[in-house]
């Protein structure tokens, strides 16, 4: 059974400004009531809070999936860190498997810059840095069927108008935004797509706190049914195949 102290020291992630400070506030609050409703609901399984998910490790997980495909890592220590860190359901062998993965990003100061008579700052760094995070989930997961990442995006720069939009369009494989897609898409699944959910005003708690619930939720029934023989399995009992 998950300790729920242990669940709850959750990373805040970067604070940059006053507002993104609110925002990480926000949704680690959403996120600690996603733990309790995970632990409420599944009070015999065992729930293990990640705050990086290291590339040798994927790495390692992948020439394991994909013995006939070359995978490279330069560092070590390299490692990736979404905002929300990886909520992991885990069988009785150990094995993990990602039930949540959850980003924030802020971007978009240019209306208080003109406000201060200054001159707009070029777009799209935090969005740059979320694709790249993205690239590497996708790949972690590749042997999946679902993709349980979402990101909250809020910001001017997300205002309709915004050509940044199809930047993150762009990153949710051509899917629309501000819908949950955590099933993928296509024949085989080709599309990993994950949920984007973006627009100028900040979300709520409450909004973030139930798109992520719902998407744990389903994600601990899938991984259950596509391995029923390995959860079905007792304590330290190695997984066949």
């Amino acid at each position: 059974m998950a300790d729920k102290d242990e669940l709850r020291r959750l990373r805040a992630g970067t604070i940059i400004n006053a507002t993104s400070k609110q925002q990480e506030k926000e949704f680690v609050r959403a996120l600690f009531r996603v733990v309790d409703h995970l632990l409420a609901v599944h009070p015999d399984d065992t729930f293990v809070h990640e705050p990086n998910w290291e590339l040798i490790d994927i790495a390692d997980g992948l020439r394991e999936r994909f013995p006939d495909v070359a995978f490279h890592v330069h560092f070590p220590t390299s490692r990736l860190q979404p905002d929300a860190g990886i909520i992991f359901l885990a069988d009785p062998s150990g094995t993990r498997y990602p039930v949540l993965i959850g980003e924030v990003k802020n971007q978009g100061t240019n209306h208080l810059r003109r406000a201060e008579g200054k001159k707009p700052q070029s777009r799209g760094n935090a969005i740059e840095r979320l694709g790249k995070n993205v690239i590497g989930f996708r790949a972690a997961l590749r042997h999946e069927l679902i993709f349980p990442f979402v990101c909250f995006g809020y910001g001017s720069d997300f205002v309709p108008e915004s050509s940044i939009l199809d930047r993150v369009t762009t990153i949710a494989m051509y899917g629309e935004l501000n819908r949950t897609c955590l099933e993928n898409d296509g024949q085989g699944g080709v599309f990993n797509r994950g949920s984007f959910y973006f627009r100028p005003e900040r979300w709520t708690e409450d909004e973030m706190y139930a798109v992520m619930v719902d998407i744990a939720l389903r994600s601990v029934a899938y991984y259950r049914a596509r391995y029923a023989e390995a959860f079905a399995a007792p304590p330290g009992a190695a997984p066949s195949g």
